[in-house]
């Protein structure tokens, strides 16, 4: 997909802060942060939202939680830490390639606010 934002950031045609890379995922810090710590984990693969995650698939959702781990624990998050990820419109998604957003470093409430 071309005129996806964040497959333009996996191809560097769109500046981010990188933290993380491998050969499945990257991970860059929110360019509008909620949390002291926020950063996204995504796969270099093109997937629209989770209503898109099938068995060819599903195996990389377990590595991108790993990474998560991996980048949280790198951070100094072991009081906690929030992954979200939104699906569709109706459940808050702004750029169709899935994503996880990662906050930390703050008390994070139930419901959120």
């Amino acid at each position: 997909m071309t005129d996806c934002l964040f497959c333009n950031i996996i191809k560097g045609k769109i500046p981010s802060n990188l933290i993380y890379e491998d050969e499945r995922v990257i991970a860059f810090e929110d360019i509008n942060p909620q949390a002291p710590v926020h950063f996204l984990v995504i796969p270099k693969e093109h997937i629209e939202s989770a209503a898109y995650i099938d068995e060819n698939n599903k195996n990389l959702m377990g590595h991108i939680l790993f990474v998560v781990s991996k980048i949280a624990k790198s951070r100094g998050l072991e009081e906690g830490y929030r992954i979200v990820n939104n699906c569709g419109i109706n459940g808050g998604q702004t750029v169709e390639h899935i994503h996880f957003h990662v906050l930390g470093e703050r008390k994070m409430l139930w419901p959120p606010g």
